[in-house]
């Protein structure tokens, strides 16, 4: 392996190459090194992983551990404040996607059934309605707008609240507290008081839910004696973060990158029949969910090199999904391309379970808007479009768009 690449202290974050794309550092260093040892602000010798196959192998991988009560797992980044790490953090029961076999496949085979594909599917046409009860709020306000407040975050919450069976008036608070948790260098104590708050309403509500069960899946899930209430919260926070978070992201950066590529967005809105190819393209070409970590159990080769037990790695999905020895021209926004095996919903046992629905919605999100509002455009120049660069789902915090109204 190539040993020309400096070692990076740190993890490279500035989005310095454009919104859409990775950090410079990170594109060279996948060039030149796709599996590179990295040096953690507080000393640990850990590893930087980028190269596509490389990250496909490591994440069918067992033995690099998604838990984080084995080892100490080390921040790539400073944090303002944040004490030494000395301890691994413990377990949370519930959070599956931090657990390994066999605790994780207990608990993800418990929502295996609420999440396949048939199940998915009969929900399509309830989608596209509320997706279109949006549009019609959307239309009757007076641009310019800011789309992630009026649909881009209104659409996916409508849906994991009524699939979960949580109350959408409750929306203001738990989208509160799930984006300060996302706050990449909040303070630990801050981050916490978050989780704590939102886990204490999650704990409440599938308290209730088990006394009285509804048609949802979390009163599914609390009907399982074998699930204490503390997993039942653990995976509701979970359900409901990814559930909101990660779809309203694609669909409002997905906007921004359409409105920057005008030739690839008239040429969806002149042919819908592309938009499923479309949607895995956005979402190979902006990777929302960057970045991931794994823990290595034991010592393991991976592309040459030796990550040694005890290691921490960081796993680039942004980097992976734009490797040109995987995908042609990967920098280029394709609508036509066909790009599937992307791993932006993760790969190996721990591949995201909502995937079929985060696509459902994103169809119609997509499918929607363009058809609704042909002159859409933004409304500020993009370079003044508000990245989230501070959070660990990227996107926009506010996208400012405007269109041309139409007399009644």
């Amino acid at each position: 392996m190539s040993q020309t690449a400096p070692v990076p202290h740190g993890l490279p974050m500035e989005r310095d190459a454009g919104p859409f794309d990775p950090p410079r550092r990170i594109t060279r260093l996948r060039e030149a090194r796709p599996v590179s040892p990295m040096l953690f602000p507080d000393g640990h010798e850990g590893w930087l992983v980028t190269g596509y196959d490389a990250v496909r192998r490591l994440m069918a991988d067992t033995r690099f551990s998604s838990r984080q009560d084995i080892g100490v797992l080390h921040v790539p980044y400073e944090i303002p404040g944040m004490p030494a790490v000395t301890e691994p953090s413990p377990q949370v029961p519930g959070m599956f996607i931090a657990m390994d076999p066999p605790d994780h496949t207990r608990l993800r085979r418990r929502l295996t059934g609420a999440f396949t594909v048939r199940r998915m599917k009969q929900l399509e046409e309830h989608i596209a309605e509320i997706v279109e009860r949006q549009l019609e709020e959307l239309a009757r306000l007076a641009p310019p707008v800011d789309l992630v407040r009026e649909f881009a975050l209104p659409v996916p919450s409508l849906v994991i609240c009524e699939l979960l069976g949580v109350p959408y008036e409750d929306r203001e608070g738990f989208q509160a507290d799930s984006a300060k948790f996302l706050v990449r260098d909040l303070p630990l104590d801050e981050k916490a008081a978050a989780y704590g708050a939102l886990a204490t309403y999650l704990g409440e509500l599938v308290t209730r839910k088990r006394a009285t069960p509804g048609e949802d899946i979390l009163s599914d899930l609390a009907r399982h004696e074998d699930l204490t209430v503390e997993e039942l919260t653990g995976a509701a926070f979970l359900l409901l973060l990814a559930g909101h978070e990660t779809t309203a992201n694609m669909l409002a950066l997905g906007t921004f990158a359409l409105l920057e590529h005008p030739g690839q967005m008239a040429e969806l809105r002149a042919e819908p029949d592309l938009l499923p190819g479309a949607v895995e393209e956005l979402m190979r070409y902006l990777s929302v969910v960057d970045i991931l970590y794994r823990y290595a159990t034991e010592d393991i080769e991976l592309g040459g090199e030796t990550i040694g037990e005890g290691s921490t790695v960081v796993v680039s999905l942004l980097a992976a999904n734009r490797d040109p020895r995987r995908f042609d021209d990967p920098d280029t926004l394709d609508i036509r391309r066909e790009a599937r095996g992307h791993l932006s919903f993760g790969h190996g046992i721990h591949q995201c379970l909502g995937q079929q629905l985060a696509r459902i919605e994103m169809r119609a999100g997509f499918r929607g808007l363009l058809r609704r509002f042909p002159t859409l455009e933004l409304a500020v120049p993009a370079d003044e479009v508000k990245l989230r660069t501070d959070m660990n789902i990227y996107g926009v915090h506010e996208l400012p768009v405007t269109w041309t109204k139409t007399a009644p």
